[in-house]
């Protein structure tokens, strides 16, 4: 990084959160300085140092920008978005990275990233580059983010679902899962694909796993009415509204 960036002068701590950041990247001192900045901006910040770790952590705190270094020890910025966005996660996603090749540039737009830092950088660049980003990305007050199938909501934002006007309280794993699944409403997702996309993406563990919280699911939701997930034998697990 160039040399430190004070905080702009209408910063501050505040008492609520500017939206939530993931910061990911492998060297302690970007990433302890980097992060320490945005939450003094009053973002919500988590951080990663590994492919892996990036990707778990998505999954679970639905952050609305991934600050992503490109070379990370256990792969790159490029495969962690390609995962996210197969699990139709729709974080913006600027890269960060010390190559500065006009190749490398475009390889990071074309694949979908937002925006593009190169190393060295000033904290100022990196504050005004997210509020571009994330004034681009979010969606207008008029659009819903809440996922409904039938009479089931799921809010990603308040981590909440409900049935028929009933709170229906779930595992984090549950609701990744039953988040995936909404997403894919009608489409009948195998459980290679459920372990890919909603366990960590190098689970090796057995795929009864996947049966096992189908029916955890089953229990919480279809006792609420009308049965809204579905097995089609021998394929794979699907979610629709009740065939009238």
């Amino acid at each position: 990084m160039t040399g430190e960036a004070a905080p702009p002068p209408d910063a501050g701590h505040g008492t609520a959160a500017q939206g939530r950041l993931l910061v990911v990247d492998d060297e302690p001192p970007i990433l302890d300085t980097v992060s320490r900045f945005l939450r003094f901006l009053g973002y919500e910040v988590r951080t990663a140092t590994t492919a892996h770790e990036a990707v778990t952590v998505a999954r679970e705190f639905l952050p609305e920008l991934i600050l992503l270094d490109v070379m990370l020890p256990d792969g790159d910025g490029f495969e962690v978005m390609h995962r996210l966005r197969q699990d139709g996660l729709p974080h913006a996603i600027v890269f960060l990275t010390a190559r500065d090749t006009r190749k490398d540039l475009v390889r990071g737009l074309t694949a979908g990233g937002d925006d593009y830092i190169t190393k060295p950088f000033g904290l100022d660049e990196v504050a005004a580059r997210i509020q571009a980003v994330l004034r681009r990305s979010r969606p207008r007050e008029h659009t819903d983010p809440v996922l409904r199938v039938d009479d089931l909501e799921l809010n990603p934002a308040t981590h909440s679902v409900r049935r028929a006007g009933t709170d229906i309280d779930l595992s984090p794993t549950e609701f990744r899962l039953l988040r995936y699944l909404m997403l894919h409403r009608g489409r009948v997702l195998s459980r290679a694909q459920l372990l890919d996309h909603v366990w960590s993406y190098d689970f090796n563990g057995d795929d009864t796993v996947v049966a096992t919280y189908i029916s955890y699911l089953r229990r919480k939701i279809d006792t609420l009415g009308p049965a809204l997930i579905h097995t089609r034998r021998g394929v794979g697990y699907s979610i629709r509204e009740p065939q009238s």
